[in-house]
């Protein structure tokens, strides 16, 4: 039997949704919600009075930013590191308090998306221009292979947005561990995490009355549409979400509303659905202390400070090298 010939794609993109789409049960990566409809969607989601995290995580960084950034600097200055820049909102609280207080520091935002870079780097030389920034297109784990090659001062590694919850507990060890081995001990990490709170405060976050996070998870299948030349029909497909207050975990589901068949003529791929299946296309994670704890321990490092909002429903810890 001769062996099946290997099938070329285009782009990551491309490969990732036919795994995804060719898999029992079917999932989508949500990092590919995030093209220039998906960015301006994620705007509207950061404004939604529902979804608490990015007031909250601002509610942390406007009340502490002066005792963060007394955490943050050195004598010969830093190299602020961002991973999952976005639009750059809350990290200027920061910059503009490391400007006024004098530190030299020059600021590395990175992105998947180039979109949302430019528009940061615009916003930057207008809003902040003494603030030197150098930004950098790329994933998380590519740009982590090249973070230990600023090893001449003092680094500062910024995860904001609770940008980890996307990732499963194993996943997290993973990413956490990257970043360990690129840090020397007087490297530091600066990151968002969402606590485990009342589950319909949760749920409402990512199933708004407005249907705005709907939009913004079935522009996976719009994106499919437009660079893959699929015929997805958003509207055979339901948003659902689902928390376990157990384990933490928050998940969101599109789901067939009927028997369907796909065509996906760039990945020469058709498929079927079954009325109620799923396409899994995001996790979104919770912790608590003892978990975040937990996963620093697993991945080489431990956490030196936390601050919390008002309500005590996310927090922003230090984390240093063992």
């Amino acid at each position: 039997m001769k062996n099946q010939p290997e099938i070329m794609f285009e782009s990551a993109f491309a490969e990732d949704t036919f795994k995804g789409l060719t898999s029992n049960p079917k999932y989508l990566l949500s990092k590919y919600i995030y093209d220039k409809n998906g960015d301006k969607l994620f705007q509207q989601i950061m404004d939604m009075p529902e979804y608490y995290l990015t007031s909250s995580e601002f509610n942390i960084l406007e009340l502490n930013a002066e005792d963060i950034v007394v955490s943050f600097t050195s004598s010969n200055g830093i190299d602020l590191i961002e991973l999952g820049a976005g639009d750059g909102k809350k990290t200027k609280i920061l910059l503009k308090k490391l400007v006024e207080k004098g530190h030299t520091f020059d600021y590395l935002p990175i992105d998947i998306s180039q979109n949302v870079l430019d528009e940061l780097k615009l916003s930057l030389e207008k809003e902040i221009p003494e603030a030197k920034v150098r930004v950098q297109q790329g994933t998380y784990f590519k740009t982590l292979e090249k973070l230990s090659e600023y090893n001449s001062r003092k680094k500062v590694i910024l995860v904001l947005g609770s940008n980890i919850g996307n990732l499963s507990h194993k996943e997290a060890v993973d990413f956490l561990e990257h970043i360990a081995r690129a840090m020397s001990k007087e490297d530091m990490l600066f990151m968002g995490f969402d606590q485990k709170k009342h589950p319909q405060k949760i749920l409402d976050a990512y199933n708004d009355p407005a249907g705005i996070t709907e939009k913004f998870n079935k522009n996976l299948l719009v994106r499919i549409n437009s660079e893959l030349q699929g015929n997805f029909d958003p509207n055979k497909f339901l948003h659902w979400e689902t928390y376990d207050p157990e384990t933490g975990t928050a998940k969101s589901f599109l789901v067939s509303k009927e028997e369907q068949k796909v065509n996906i003529e760039k990945l020469d791929l058709k498929i079927s659905f079954e009325a109620w299946e799923t396409i899994h296309t995001e996790i979104s994670q919770k912790y608590d202390d003892s978990v975040v704890e937990w996963l620093a321990d697993e991945a080489g490092l431990i956490v030196e400070k936390s601050f919390a909002d008002k309500e005590n429903s996310y927090k922003n810890y230090i984390f240093r090298r063992k």
